[in-house]
């Protein structure tokens, strides 16, 4: 149960930055980069809660 927290609050934290990364003045590249960074630190973070590492 407390890994389903875990996955969840991580989850809603990820889509979270998202949206603020996307309110941020930055042009196109720059914001896509800061997705793609965020959205690989979310799937790690939840691998993580999987215990796959």
């Amino acid at each position: 149960m407390g890994a389903l927290i875990g996955i969840l609050i991580t989850f809603l934290v990820v889509i979270l930055v998202l949206y603020l990364v996307q309110r941020l003045p930055l042009d196109a590249r720059a914001r896509q980069i800061a997705q793609i960074i965020v959205i690989i630190i979310g799937i790690v973070s939840l691998l993580k809660y999987l215990a796959v590492f």
